[in-house]
């Protein structure tokens, strides 16, 4: 069955499958303050339309590997009590894109380097001795301190 365009509500089985996120992780995301519900009289979930968006930035924030806490923090600029429009997802983008950049860069570095000594201790790689001699990063504290570092 195919969600109606014109459903202004959607039970959890709907956003499930419009959203393709299965209804347990919906009702998980719910508990977690991530989307919202309202209960009909038989206790039964409905969310408004637009939960839809929130749910694909959700999954999509997941997939780059941003924890739900900081998810959590960027959806809660949005406003609840009106469907978010293009200004509130614009003010969204502008808080959510530094932090978008530094993971960014901390991937390049990590595509970039891996090859080379990352300063992990493991002393494994020939240019380690070089770059890393006796583990010498070890005294910065722990975890690979040249992909760790700013």
């Amino acid at each position: 069955m195919t969600v109606s365009w014109q459903a202004r509500e959607l039970t959890v089985g709907d956003l499930a499958e419009r959203s393709g996120v299965p209804s347990s992780a919906l009702r998980f995301y719910e508990r977690q303050g991530l989307i919202r519900s309202r209960r009909t009289s038989g206790n039964q979930r409905r969310f408004s339309r637009d939960t839809l968006r929130r749910v694909a930035f959700i999954r999509v924030a997941q997939r780059v590997g941003i924890p739900l806490s900081r998810v959590k923090d960027v959806l809660a600029l949005l406003p609840e009590e009106r469907t978010p429009n293009r200004e509130d997802w614009a003010r969204v983008s502008a808080w959510w894109r530094d932090d978008l950049t530094d993971r960014i860069e901390h991937l390049q570095r990590l595509r970039d380097n891996l090859t080379e000594c990352i300063g992990c201790g493991c002393l494994s790689i020939d240019r380690c001795a070089l770059a890393n001699p006796c583990d010498s990063l070890g005294d910065e504290g722990p975890g690979a301190r040249r992909l760790l570092s700013p």
